[in-house]
């Protein structure tokens, strides 16, 4: 069974999933945007900086964010400028390596939504006057919600199963930075596998559902591309 501490740990990683989430989607869907329209020669950069984290290991990008956010690195004097402190090993430290770390799994679907629109439905709107504010939020909003279903979830998910970073950044300070993944290390190490089995096994069924669940929302949306 879960223990106390076990579901501190699963009530903290699904806090940090969701303010990570709604950072993603707050910060991401201006860049997809931009990325799905610009021609600009930095693109290509942009693009490749974004999706870093897909085929970087997870303890560099921790150890370099470790650097850049302790007393001697530069977010790190900024933030102890303003009074805030260091930002590794506490809640928001997290939160930065998560967002930082899980943004290709928002930015992607996302762009790859808004590309499928086409310049079509824009025109349309901008015959009728409409200013690219309420264009996007009347015409391309509603087009790419199947992007935004994807983007959410994988975004959460891939935020509830993160290891190396979090244990790099957040470290393993219980009702602090104490998540999950780190929780089921700590009970394999010390040899109680029933309790891993608890919380691995409950995060694989997890995983499968909501993936389950957005294959078939979007099978029946055939306008959706991202993830197909």
């Amino acid at each position: 069974m879960l223990s106390p501490s076990d579901m501190a740990t699963l009530w903290l990683t699904f806090k940090v999933a969701s303010i990570s989430t709604l950072l993603m989607l707050l910060l991401g869907t201006p860049l997809a945007w931009w990325l799905a329209r610009t021609r600009s020669r930095w693109k290509g950069f942009c693009n490749a900086l974004v999706a870093m984290p897909l085929v970087l290991p997870p303890t560099v990008l921790g150890f370099y964010l470790l650097i850049l956010m302790g007393p001697n690195g530069v977010i790190g004097q900024l933030t102890g400028k303003l009074g805030l402190g260091t930002l590794p090993f506490t809640f928001s430290g997290l939160i930065v390596a998560s967002v930082l770390y899980s943004m290709p799994f928002v930015v992607q679907p996302l762009q790859a939504s808004f590309s499928a629109i086409g310049r079509q439905p824009l025109e349309a709107a901008a015959t009728l006057r409409a200013s690219p504010l309420d264009t996007f939020f009347s015409v391309v909003l509603p087009l790419a919600k199947p992007g935004f279903l994807t983007a959410t979830i994988l975004g959460f998910t891939h935020t509830v199963g993160e290891f190396g970073v979090v244990l790099m950044v957040g470290g393993n300070i219980p009702g602090v930075t104490r998540v999950v993944s780190v929780q089921i290390y700590n009970h394999v190490e010390a040899l109680e596998y029933p309790q891993a089995h608890w919380l691995a096994g409950g995060l694989l069924v997890f995983s499968f559902t909501v993936l389950l669940i957005l294959y078939s929302v979007l099978k029946t949306q055939p306008s959706s591309q991202p993830f197909k």
